[in-house]
């Protein structure tokens, strides 16, 4: 894994900024692209907000942090106050989020116990800006089986990973709701769920999908859903939807 990443074109692009995001550039490069280092290992990264560390455990985490702070796969401005994060892993991409303004608010859903401890811990201090739910989002409620594996990054509903838990699923109709029921418009909607990213899409109520103003969707399909008031780019392996209503 740690090879066929190196290799990608995408991620080489990224080196030019890891001089300015990380204050220890040759070590997360070494981490990044060899896949050494020993583990836990607190990160830093520098954010409009200072230099922050989350706590990485493996190479997959680390893939994950320079995903989000060097390529930018969820580039977002300033400007954004809502934001919903579906798939939150271990926190890294709801720290970027809460580092780009001290006015950001993020709601978070993450069924995996494990990755839940890490995301507390890698969230500690900006308590009053996020909130979370321990439960998958599907289009319909219940009770789903949920793959898991030893990384927390691959797992998802449905997906062989040879390990399973049974864990509660929200509606996504039902998390646009709460959202807006506190906030006239989600700024940032993103979904990252190994595989269900476009049903979850599809099955979301039009009223409430106007009100979101942009989607970032992990997938690798090349093809982006029929959406007419929004525009669709591709930003290495996510979808970025945005609305220009």
């Amino acid at each position: 894994m740690v090879g066929r990443e190196a290799l990608r074109p995408r991620n080489y692009r990224a080196l030019a900024r890891m001089a300015r995001v990380y204050p220890r550039p040759a070590e997360a490069a070494r981490r990044y692209f060899l896949g050494k280092g020993p583990y836990p290992y607190a990160c830093p990264v520098r954010t409009p907000a200072g230099v922050v560390a989350p706590t990485i455990h493996s190479s997959h985490d680390m893939f994950t942090v320079n995903e989000v702070f060097c390529r930018e796969d969820y580039a977002a401005a300033a400007e954004i106050r809502t934001v919903v994060d579906v798939g939150s892993n271990i926190g890294i991409s709801a720290l970027y989020f809460l580092t780009r303004s001290p006015a950001t608010r993020v709601r978070l859903y993450e069924p995996v116990p494990r990755n839940v401890e890490r995301l507390r811990a890698n969230l500690a201090g900006y308590e009053e800006r996020w909130t979370l739910r321990e439960a998958a989002v599907a289009a319909a409620p219940g009770r789903v089986t949920f793959g898991v594996e030893d990384s927390g990054r691959y797992g998802g509903i449905g997906v062989s990973t040879g390990s399973t838990i049974e864990v509660e699923a929200v509606a996504i109709d039902s998390v646009l709701e709460e959202a807006l029921a506190e906030a006239d418009r989600i700024d940032v909607l993103k979904i990252d769920t190994e595989g269900t990213e476009l049903e979850l899409l599809a099955a979301v109520r039009p009223d409430l999908l106007e009100r979101v103003r942009v989607v970032f969707l992990e997938t690798e399909r090349r093809s982006a859903p029929p959406l007419p008031s929004f525009s669709a780019t591709f930003r290495n392996d996510t979808l970025v939807l945005r609305n220009a209503a």
